[in-house]
């Protein structure tokens, strides 16, 4: 494993005699697919609180359009998805856990239809769609592109109707609490109010790391909080430099940027540069339907060609009333910016999406630390290798949200009952260093990942990265802050940092990663995990 700058164990100075103290049997740190659906699970044997940094409704599940990908056709199987998933994987997929994932989908999938998801439908069954990487349609979708408000909105209300689930909203989990390699709960922040919750099992399901980047189809959440906090306590983390990039985003200037769904291509969409010619072919046989991250570099080596800041999705030729029906939410967004399907070119251009590295995890989710569990983004499970395949984000997080719930709930105690444990206190020194500006670090932090760390990388910029990283640290890390801003800030550079090592250290090409210094595979060397720990 690679050295690392030394990190401080916790951001806050603890005392957890004098701090308002709350006890639960298990605890959940995020609100999307994976989190609602571990705290529905483990609500069956344990109470459980659910804790999130803003709103329930604020998450990358919330935001996701495309759909949900499982085997719910006839003429689809288990092994033609199992198939499609270790192509796109690149070689570091886990085979077992990929057949795990596939297998267990319909069934997870069909329990949603049953809890109230109002998947579209066709003669009573829940229809599906192509995308890309995929060798038939298996994609469900709800409100034809708003599919994870959907399955969101039917979590929350069976959330909310369990009475062995407390939910805190707004709550701003600032470090895990442990000792001796054992998790044993969180200290957080609400409303400048700081409260301790102990727990006996923790599950971390805190989403993506999207706002790293200028670029990003991401919420404002998506600050990668979990890579960071598990890196202070410990836990191993794997395959950082795998961040995958949306091929297409709605690009309009100096507006926030906003998905346009693969599965637009997958119904007929053809992207076009600034002079008008359809370009994918010259790059991939399947055209637009092309793995997500062979598109996202073909964008770019065509923006680059033409000297253009976009390309375009053309739909024109597709029937308008059809794609306002299937597409609604884009069809609104479009609109907004007086851009019509009927007529008009989508100006688009890739963007950060989904962090598919994060916390070492075993088929039961359990991380390296003792009684901490993972599922959802924040999770390194197996499934993706070095690329995602479309839409198995939603189906991995449905599936281990329920894995991770039931081996929480189910862990036999290893230690005294709560609260008769150990005390914490830590006192962090006084640094007389010059304070920075955080909002200025964020943003400029931001640009750099965009830059240095982005669709296409090199070793000089990536080390240049480093330095700046290391040298924004010195003023940064060493300070004590009050607040969810400095917080967010020395999580944002921590999980910077380590996604700039993991790059560097990977000297080849494979999947998202694409090293325009070392172009090539090298099985050899690399099929293999790059794993990172705190010394």
């Amino acid at each position: 494993m690679p050295d690392l700058p030394e990190l401080r164990r916790y951001l806050v100075n603890i005392d957890s005699a004098s701090t308002h103290q709350l006890f639960t049997d298990t605890l959940i740190i995020g609100a999307g697919v994976a989190g609602l659906r571990a705290a529905i699970e483990a609500a069956q044997h344990q109470n459980v609180i659910v804790v999130c940094k803003q709103t329930l409704e604020d998450s990358n599940t919330w935001n996701a359009q495309g759909g949900i990908a499982s085997v719910l056709q006839k003429t689809d199987s288990f092994e033609s998805h199992i198939a499609d998933t270790l192509n796109t994987g690149c070689g570091l997929c886990d085979q077992k856990i990929v057949e795990l994932v596939v297998r267990k989908g319909p069934e997870l999938v069909r329990q949603l239809l049953h809890w109230g998801t109002e998947f579209d439908l066709v003669d009573g069954h829940i229809a599906a769609t192509l995308e890309g990487g995929h060798s038939h349609p298996r994609i469900a979708h709800a409100h034809g592109d708003e599919t994870g408000r959907a399955i969101a909105e039917t979590l929350i209300k069976t959330v909310r109707k369990e009475p062995n689930i407390k939910i805190v909203e707004n709550l701003y989990t600032i470090d895990l609490l442990t000792s001796e390699n054992t998790c044993f709960g969180i200290i957080a922040d609400k409303n400048a109010h700081r409260q301790i919750i102990w727990a006996e099992n923790t599950i971390l399901a805190t989403g993506g790391a999207g706002r790293l980047y200028r670029e990003t189809t991401n919420p404002e959440g998506a600050t990668a909080d979990g890579i960071a906090i598990a890196c202070r306590a410990g836990a191993i983390l794997q395959d950082l430099e795998f961040m995958q990039f949306h091929p297409t985003t709605l690009y309009i200037a100096g507006a926030s940027r906003a998905l346009i769904t693969e599965t637009l291509r997958g119904e007929g969409a053809i992207l076009l540069d600034s002079k008008g010619c359809a370009f994918m072919k010259d790059y991939h046989p399947d055209a637009e339907l092309a793995p997500r991250d062979i598109v996202s570099r073909a964008i770019l080596a065509q923006m680059l060609k033409t000297g253009s800041t976009h390309v375009y999705l053309d739909v024109r030729h597709l029937d308008k009333d059809y794609l306002k029906k299937r597409f609604p939410l884009i069809t609104e967004l479009c609109e907004s910016f007086d851009i019509h399907f009927q007529t008009d070119l989508i100006p688009v251009r890739p963007s950060a999406h989904y962090m598919i590295g994060g916390l070492k995890t075993d088929r039961s989710a359990r991380t390296t630390i003792e009684n901490l569990y993972a599922c959802g983004e924040i999770a390194s499970t197996g499934l993706h290798g070095a690329n995602r395949l479309g839409s198995n984000s939603l189906l991995e997080g449905l599936v281990f949200g329920q894995i991770a719930g039931r081996a929480a709930s189910k862990q036999k105690k290893t230690r005294p009952s709560l609260p008769e444990h150990i005390l914490i206190k830590h006192q962090i020194p006084h640094s007389d260093r010059t304070r920075l500006d955080t909002a200025d670090v964020t943003n400029s932090l931001r640009a750099l990942m965009w830059r240095n760390v982005g669709i296409t990388r090199t070793a000089q910029p990536l080390r240049e990265t480093r330095e700046i990283i290391t040298f924004w640290q010195r003023y940064v890390m060493d300070k004590v802050f009050d607040s969810p801003d400095g917080w967010q800030c020395q999580n944002m550079l921590t999980a910077a940092l380590l996604m700039a090592q993991s790059a560097e250290l990977r000297n080849e090409s494979r999947g998202v990663h694409f090293r325009q210094d070392y172009p090539e595979t090298d099985d050899k060397q690399f099929k293999k995990h790059i794993e990172i720990t705190r010394p």
